[in-house]
């Protein structure tokens, strides 16, 4: 379990605090598993409707094996105001968050919780908090289950952000998210100024 030292109130549960006894875990423990079975069983694996080969998330797999999957709860049904400001402090965390040795930052990822959150407060928190995490060079997706009617990049039909638990994911911007953030001029400008022109359009073709 880790504690932000900023604010003792803010932890972050890892994969090995599952099996504790810390109050979070004997709370919302069902929930938290649930999601990182999820993780193994979901993420971590090829789909048959996702439109290309590998696992559905690239990261997830090493960011589990390396100890950089971190999870947070925030039971209640939280407004969406109540959801940014809560995602405000996870942000700043997660941005001084240091990875082990040897393991890329891109593998590092927070997952908030919101079990009692109705999909709506999801999606506009998603929304609202979307540009300004990529200006930061992070990104914020919503996931739960539903699905968030959002097509896959590869197969249009394929709705890939479904999740047993509502949750906000927090993650390094990548070169490959340029299809993501094209049809903003404000996103896609803050992916050039990262990345570079050159690859914005490479990663656009390569969709």
């Amino acid at each position: 379990m880790l504690t932000d030292p900023t604010d003792p109130d803010r932890v972050l549960v890892e994969v090995s605090d599952l099996d504790g006894d810390h109050d979070l875990v004997l709370r919302y423990g069902d929930a938290l598993r649930h999601v990182v079975t999820w993780a193994r069983e979901y993420l971590c694996r090829p789909h048959p409707e996702l439109g290309r080969k590998g696992p559905v998330c690239p990261f997830a797999q090493t960011a589990l094996d390396r100890g950089t999957f971190f999870l947070a709860v925030r039971p209640g049904r939280p407004t969406t105001d109540e959801v940014a400001e809560l995602l405000a402090g996870y942000r700043s965390w997660f941005q001084r968050l240091v990875s082990p040795p040897r393991v890329s930052p891109q593998f590092r990822t927070i997952l908030v919780l919101l079990p009692d959150a109705p999909a709506e407060v999801v999606d506009a928190a998603q929304r609202a908090l979307k540009p300004e995490y990529v200006e930061a060079g992070l990104m914020i997706g919503e996931f739960y289950p539903g699905p968030p009617p959002k097509p896959g990049l590869w197969n249009p039909d394929f709705r890939p952000l479904s999740s047993p638990v509502p949750l906000l994911a927090i993650r390094h911007m990548v070169v490959t998210d340029f299809p993501f953030l094209k049809d903003d001029p404000r996103q896609a400008a803050a992916y050039a100024e990262r990345f570079g022109s050159k690859e914005a359009i490479v990663a656009a073709r390569g969709r």
